[in-house]
């Protein structure tokens, strides 16, 4: 009868079981993390990406960028005013159409922002190929779609020009 009386002394300390689980976490946490660091950055990937591309300088890129077509989507352009700072950004659609006979492996593209006087209001640099698809062949056409911030409510927000600044062939 006398055990139905006793208190049982409950331990206090320490919980081990929940202590290693604690450590195991953390140590996982920091070896994601150094992993994720050992990654090169987007700048130096987009550069790595473009190492061998063909620029502007070059002979052969006039032949080669006569043959995409880039147009603008006005159904699709939306401008939108910015709650926060009263800035005004575009979403500008696109089309992107290969018509040679080189399938792309590298696209860089500039869409700019020009008033009545085609001068530049803004302008944005994307890399398309291989960021949204890895090649475009032949007579293909790819879709894009790209932001643009900053603008002023009074800005003259006239045209997009678009510009293919780096290309780089799998011929």
């Amino acid at each position: 009868m006398d055990t139905l009386f006793d208190k049982e002394e409950k331990k206090s300390g320490v919980n081990k079981g929940l202590l290693i689980g604690g450590l195991i976490g953390i140590v996982l946490i920091a070896i994601v993390v150094f992993i994720a660091m050992q990654r090169p950055s987007m700048s130096d990937q987009k550069a790595a990406v473009l190492a061998d591309a063909v620029r502007e300088d070059s002979p052969e890129f006039q032949e080669i960028t006569k043959d995409i077509i880039i147009g603008t989507d006005p159904d699709k352009t939306v401008q939108s005013p910015n709650a926060l700072n009263g800035s005004i950004t575009m979403w500008i659609t696109g089309n992107i159409r290969n018509k040679g006979s080189r399938t792309l492996n590298g696209l860089e593209v500039n869409a700019a922002v020009v008033d009545q006087f085609n001068q530049v209001l803004r302008e944005k640099r994307v890399l398309v190929i291989p960021t949204q698809r890895e090649l475009l062949g032949p007579g293909e056409s790819i879709p894009i779609t790209l932001s643009i911030d900053g603008f002023k409510r009074e800005d003259d927000r006239a045209n997009i020009r678009w510009k293919v600044t780096a290309i780089r062939s799998a011929q």
